[in-house]
C-alpha cells in the first residue's frame, strides 16, 4: 500500500486557509497557474503558445456559458457542447479539434493532479476519431522546381536553400531548424546536431557531401555575428520561426508547384518518402526523425516501400495464367 504525500498543496493548502469558499478560482487564474508552470518547466516557447492560444479558445467558448468566474463548474457535458460547436459551427476538421482537446486535457490535469480542481472533466476523455489522409510529398520533378527556385546570387538565396536541403537531407522539424546554433553544424563528423526536439531527446543526424557542401559554402557567406542561431536575417538577427515557416510556400508559389501544399512538414513527409524508397528501415529512419513510437515511421514503411511491389511481380495469380 503506498504512503499518501505529507506536503499539502494546490486545494489542499485552500482547506487550511479556509478560502475554497470565499473565492472560486476563476478560469483565467487557472490558465495563468499552468502557464507558469509551463514556464518553469522551460517547454518550447512554440508549445507554450500553443497551450496559451487553444485555451483561450476554449475561454471564449466559457465565456458565452457564463462559466469563466468558477473553474469547478466546468463539467463534462461542457467539452460535449464544446465540440459540437466546433463541428456544426465552426466546421473544423477532426484533426483540428484533436488539437485543441490535447491543449484542454493537459491544463485540466494539470488542475487536477495540483489539488487545484475537485473533478478533472477531461479524464479519460476520448479524442475524436480521425481518418489518416494520404501523406503528401513532392515528387522528385516539384522538388528540383522547389530547390531551383531560390536566388543563389543572393544571401537570401543561399540561406533559403540551404535550410530546404537540410529539410530534405535530414527530415527535421521546422523547429528544430529554426533551434539550430552554428556549432551544431559538425562538418568533420558529417553530422548535426538537435537540440531544439519535440521530447526533448537531443540527437544527432547524419549529413553526406551535397549537404556539407553547401552548409560550408553558406557559413563562409553568413560570416560572424552576435547571434548564434544558424539562420539569419540581413540585419544578422536571428531568423524567426514564423518566417521560416513561409519559405517553403514562398518558393513553392515562385516555382509554380501545384496540387501540394508547399510547407516544411512536406520536405520532411519527402525525405522519409526518398529514404524508404532507397531501402532505409525503420530503427534508422525513426532515429533520424525523433519519432518517439514507431507507429509514424510504419506508415511511411507501408506507404513507400517498393518491397511489396517487388515482390508481388514474382507471385502475382496473373503472372503465369493464360486468358
Amino acid at each position: 500500500m503506498s504512503r499518501r504525500r505529507n506536503n499539502l498543496i494546490g486545494r489542499e493548502l485552500d482547506v487550511i486557509e479556509k478560502t475554497v469558499k470565499q473565492r472560486p478560482m476563476t478560469f483565467d487564474d487557472a490558465l495563468g497557474l499552468f502557464i507558469k508552470d509551463a514556464e518553469r518547466k522551460a517547454l518550447r516557447e512554440f508549445t507554450i503558445i500553443y497551450y496559451r492560444r487553444e485555451c483561450n479558445d476554449f475561454r471564449r467558448y466559457l465565456l458565452r456559458e457564463d462559466k469563466l468566474n468558477n473553474i469547478d463548474q466546468v463539467v463534462r457535458d461542457d467539452i460535449d457542447t464544446y465540440i459540437d460547436d466546433m463541428k456544426g459551427n465552426r466546421k473544423l476538421k477532426d484533426g483540428t479539434i484533436n488539437t485543441k482537446l490535447r491543449a484542454i486535457r493537459t491544463l485540466f490535469n494539470f488542475l487536477y493532479n495540483g489539488k487545484y480542481i475537485a473533478n478533472n472533466p477531461m479524464e479519460r476523455y476520448p479524442l475524436l476519431r480521425e481518418r489518416k489522409g494520404n501523406v503528401e510529398t513532392f515528387s522528385m520533378k516539384q522538388l528540383r522546381q522547389l530547390l531551383n527556385a531560390p536566388d543563389r546570387r543572393t544571401f537570401i538565396g543561399q540561406r533559403d536553400l540551404t535550410y530546404m536541403l537540410l529539410c530534405v537531407e535530414t527530415g527535421i522539424r521546422l523547429n528544430e531548424a529554426a533551434g539550430l546554433l552554428v556549432e551544431d553544424v559538425k562538418l568533420a563528423e558529417g553530422s548535426i546536431f538537435i537540440r531544439q526536439t519535440k521530447n526533448h531527446f537531443h540527437r544527432y543526424v547524419p549529413i553526406q557531401s551535397k549537404m556539407k557542401e553547401q552548409l560550408r559554402r553558406y557559413l563562409t557567406l553568413r560570416g560572424t555575428c552576435e547571434t548564434d542561431q544558424l539562420f539569419i536575417t540581413l540585419d544578422e538577427t536571428a531568423l524567426k520561426r514564423a518566417a521560416m515557416q513561409k519559405i517553403v510556400a514562398h518558393y513553392g508559389k515562385k516555382a509554380g508547384i501545384k496540387g501540394v501544399r508547399c510547407s516544411p512538414h512536406t520536405l520532411r513527409h519527402t525525405f522519409a518518402k526518398l529514404s524508404v524508397m532507397n531501402g532505409a528501415g525503420i530503427f534508422e529512419l525513426q532515429k533520424i526523425l525523433g519519432h518517439s513510437s514507431m507507429e509514424m515511421v510504419r506508415v511511411y514503411v507501408n506507404l513507400f516501400s517498393n518491397e511489396v511491389s517487388e515482390k508481388h511481380k514474382s507471385f502475382s495469380p496473373l503472372k503465369n495464367l493464360d486468358i
